[in-house]
Formats: structure tokens, sequence, C-alpha cells
């Protein structure tokens, strides 16, 4: 069933996986001291996201987190990746911590153990709390400032037993898609707020490894971020210099300053902007990281774009290519590519595939089954080109497929499913789809193939 990809290049301690998010999946959004976060305000704002949907319920793995383990092991996964809430531990951003927040991730993270599953937490994944928006939010210093005192308290806590960590999740998004394009929270379309929020992620990254090192020596500190391979729509020249803008602004920026190169000199002068630097910021952004973490879904073609917005390039769609439930390209080559550079561009010692999968409209079968040929055959395409890349170098140490859950998809709501379980939003059943199964077997088969 393997034979398509080439298990033996993943090495014996692989990390097979399954992602998620807080907000996404836990629910309970107003239990046991949560305070509101940029997402329960946005989602809360009519027009915002499909169907007026919000995370209030979500899946409810607030309360059903020891069957989503279950689901975990029935699987076979020996790793997970998930997210602290920010508003749970701190609900006012700053000041007082909640002892409940941290007691729940406290039992979830003691589950994952005694389960045998190896919990990879992030600290960040967008659920600011709103009382830091209310203060500027991401575009000022102190917010970066807070994001290092909340996860001193973080890894004080469960700095013990976790070993993995990662600052930020897709940091693109809440700068670019957050504060500039404003379809996510907290929903701006600002350029100069833009490039200050990016700006203070990258440098609340930094601050916050610093604090992880200080409260669990001999962590493993890394950085997710989420990438496109960027290729111009023609050979014309102005194609071409639209494909390096749009490189800049959706790979460069977002790495060049993490390993010690500083922000991008083409960008700055496209933006326009003065970034709010102070002497010593750059070493704590390039601080050195354990492993990178790379999150792909599709690539980009784009063409030269004067009148639209920056970074002045349009993406292009092609015609007679395979696509998701939510229009985006499909190309496992992508990843493979992404993996290459990451390791020769920048060069990284460890990689992980943080996030990797696909929408696709499912449906339950008569007998209550969930057959996804579509989520499977993109599993076992990306699975493969991240075994070729393997065999050309990448130092790849583990893949964490999007998503373990259906679940709240962002602006998109619920009719975007990614999960490899289907869950019943109206009764919360989950049930293993194909490609789960499919999961499953290839996890089985890498463990037989090293037995």
């Amino acid at each position: 069933m393997s034979d398509s990809i080439d298990l033996g290049a993943f090495p014996q301690d692989f990390a097979w996986g399954t992602a998620t998010s807080a907000y996404q999946i836990e629910g309970a959004v107003k239990e046991d001291g949560r305070g509101p976060s940029i997402w329960d305000t946005f989602s809360h704002t009519p027009g915002k996201i499909d169907n007026g949907d919000t995370g209030d319920e979500a899946c409810d793995h607030y309360h059903r987190w020891p069957e989503d383990i279950s689901l975990m092991k029935q699987l076979g996964t020996n790793a997970y990746r998930m997210s602290i809430a920010w508003p749970r531990i701190v609900p006012d951003g700053s000041g007082p911590v909640n002892a409940r927040g941290l007691d729940f991730y406290d039992k979830v993270i003691d589950g994952l153990l005694e389960a045998g599953i190896t919990p990879s937490v992030t600290l960040y994944h967008w659920d600011l709390p709103q009382a830091l928006q209310d203060r500027g939010g991401w575009t000022v210093r102190e917010t970066a400032e807070h994001l290092a005192a909340y996860t001193s308290a973080v890894a004080e806590r469960l700095g013990d037993r976790v070993t993995q960590w990662a600052t930020l999740n897709e940091p693109l998004c809440s700068g670019w898609i957050g504060h500039l394009e404003g379809r996510m929270a907290p929903g701006l379309t600002d350029l100069t707020a833009a490039v200050r929020a990016s700006y203070h992620l990258l440098l609340g990254h930094g601050l916050a490894a610093q604090a992880i090192r200080a409260a669990a020596p001999g962590a493993q500190i890394g950085l997710v971020t989420n990438h496109s391979t960027v290729v111009p729509a023609s050979d014309g020249p102005e194609d071409i210099a639209a494909a390096v803008r749009m490189d800049g602004h959706t790979n460069r920026w977002w790495l060049d300053p993490v390993y010690g190169r500083g922000f991008p000199t083409d960008m700055r002068e496209l933006y326009g902007v003065e970034l709010p630097e102070r002497p010593g910021d750059l070493d704590t952004i390039a601080a050195p990281l354990d492993w990178h973490g790379l999150n792909y879904y599709f690539p980009a073609t784009v063409t030269n774009d004067a009148q639209g917005p920056v970074p002045f390039a349009r993406e292009v769609r092609l015609p007679d290519v395979p696509r998701t439930g939510l229009d985006w390209q499909i190309d496992a080559n992508g990843i493979e590519s992404l993996l290459l550079r990451l390791t020769h561009d920048y060069g990284v010692q460890k990689l992980y595939v943080t996030e990797n999968g696909s929408a696709f409209p499912d449906t339950v079968g008569p007998d209550g089954a969930v057959d996804d040929p579509e989520r499977t055959a993109y599993l076992e395409q990306h699975l493969a080109a991240c075994a070729r890349a393997v065999r050309q170098g990448a130092p790849l140490a583990g893949y964490y497929a999007w998503s373990l859950l259906d679940n709240f998809e962002w602006a998109y709501g619920y009719d975007k499913r990614f999960g490899l379980v289907h869950v019943d939003y109206a009764t919360q059943q989950r049930t293993v789809k194909t490609s789960g199964r499919r999961y499953a077997d290839i996890v089985r088969s890498h463990r037989e193939l090293h037995a």
C-alpha cells in the first residue's frame, strides 16, 4: 500500500503526528476564567465569517480531549502538535496568571504522555487576548514583551514534560492577512500597522525563545512559518520581478531576519514603512533555533499588478490543475522544493512539516463512513514528496497532518473540512475518515519497516 511513498527515507524515530490549534477545536470560550481573544471578537463581527460561524463551541475539545487522544492512539501516531490559548493563561494578556487554564493543559499533556504521544506545543496560534489588542496589539512593542511573560508562565508549568516548543504559528497570517488584507483577526487593512506587527511578531518570537530557554533548559525550540513556492506567470521581466516581490513578501521577509540576514532591503524599500528597530533586536530575532516548522498548502503563480496592493503581484489561477475544496492548487512538488530551500539556503539543521492537508466537501455515507479519496491522494502525494526531499538531504524529523479533526476553519467557518477525523458538529460525534485510516496504514508500515 505504501509503494509510492519511500518510507525507508524517513528515520526510525520519525514523528508521525497530527496538528490542531486551541481556538479551532476547544470551544468553552467563557469557562474556567478564559478571557476573550481577537478571534472571539472577529468571529462575532457580522460578515467576517462564512455562515456567521464562531469558535464558541468548535469541537468541544475542552471537554472531549480524552476521546481525542484515543483517536490519536487509534491512528497510531506518536506526536501531536497543539497550541496553548493565551487568553486561558493570562486572560487580560498581561498580569495575573489563571491557574485553571494551566490546569487544563496539565491534564492534556499528561494524557498525551500516558498514551505514548509526544506533545509539540505552540505558544501563539493567533488568539491574542482582546485586552492587548485594545492597547495596540502587535503594532506595539509591549505585546512582544507580554508574549514572553506569558511564555515564561507556561514553560515553567509544563517544561518538565514538554520538550518541543514553537513560539509562533504562521506570523505571515497574523501580520499580512490580519493587518494588511483584513481577512483574519484583528481585521485591519493598514500597511503601516502590518509592517509594524510583522516586526513585533518576530521580536516576540525571539523574546519567547529566550523565555523558554530560561524556564526549561534543554527544550527544543522552533518557529513555524507558512510558505509557498512562487513562480512567474510568464518569462517576461515584469512577471519575473513580480515573483521576486511575492517571494519577498511571502517567504524572505519571514525567514531572512530569523536566520541572521536582517529584514530584506528590497522589501523594506517596497513597503516604505520605517521599522520600529532598537539596538539588539535583530540578534534577539535571530537567536539560534533547534528546529524549523514548515506549513505548506499550495504554490503561487504570479503576474505583475502595478495597480494592486503591495507587493504589486497578483496570483494567477491556472486552468486544468487539480484543486482542493478551497480552490487551492494542489502541487506536492512545492513541499519538496521548500524543504530543500530551508535546508540549503537557510541551513536549517532539523525540519518538521508542522502542517499539511486539504479541505474537501466530505459526505457521510449511509453506513456512517466518510470516504475521502481526494484527501487520501493528497496525503500520499505530499508524503512521497517529503521522502524525495529527505533523499536529497533535507533533515526532516517529522510530519504533522493538518488536521486531526474537522474544526473551525477561521474565516471559512465550519464548511471547510481538513480533518482526518470527521466531526458532526450537531452531535460532536467523531468518525475516522478513509484518509485517517490510510495515514494509520502508512504509520504502521513505517514502524514495521524498522521493527
